[in-house]
């Protein structure tokens, strides 16, 4: 079985809660019994979380060795430049790690994305963008430290596509099981805008 789901912020990829934290679980969406989470996505960090019961299909699909692509969309703070935009693409270090290039683009028009609950810090005097990043690999809070590094905050982050498999109409909170064809999307190697 392989389920997408449409992780909202403020829930943990986990079933179990942390301690001390106020933050949801996976718990909370009556998923079936003997799924596990496919990679991760932090609390912070919404869209497109996959989960199942078969042994074998995380590293498959989250070891960069497989070079298994997917795309994020993130809201920043401020306008990127061209020249921000390629220094992303080329890689960045954060901390004793340089990334691995990725593709970088400006989402121009910005997409149309459901409100996020609570909504995203808004400074009056300082603008905001939306940029998509196409990454392989997955390190801890990866997108929003290559963001950080070159000068521009993330604010929002939404994950819209593994393989070719896109979060598309799924609403938030919204689970389901994935088809044959579908199954089929999430391992072809990706190569388009996931934007309909």
């Amino acid at each position: 079985m392989l389920i997408a789901l449409h992780k909202p912020y403020g829930v943990l990829s986990q079933f179990t809660p942390e301690a001390g934290s106020a933050w949801g679980t996976l718990a909370d969406f009556g998923l079936p019994r003997n799924v596990y989470s496919l990679g991760r996505l932090d609390a912070d960090s919404e869209g497109l979380l996959l989960l199942s019961d078969e042994p074998g299909l995380n590293t498959r699909l989250m070891d960069p060795i497989h070079g298994h692509k997917r795309e994020y969309w993130a809201q920043v703070e401020r306008i990127p430049d061209d020249d921000a935009l390629a220094r992303l693409a080329a890689g960045v270090t954060i901390g004793d790690y340089r990334t691995q290039p990725c593709r970088v683009r400006r989402l121009e028009p910005p997409p149309e994305v459901p409100p996020r609950d609570p909504p995203i810090r808004v400074r009056k005097n300082v603008p905001d963008s939306w940029i998509a990043l196409e990454l392989t690999e997955g390190k801890n809070r990866q997108v929003r430290r290559m963001t950080a590094a070159i000068g521009h905050p993330t604010l929002r982050l939404i994950r819209v596509r593994i393989g070719q498999f896109v979060l598309g109409e799924l609403a938030q909170g919204s689970w389901r099981e994935l088809s044959a064809s579908e199954r089929t999307l999430i391992f072809t190697p990706s190569r388009s805008d996931p934007r309909p």
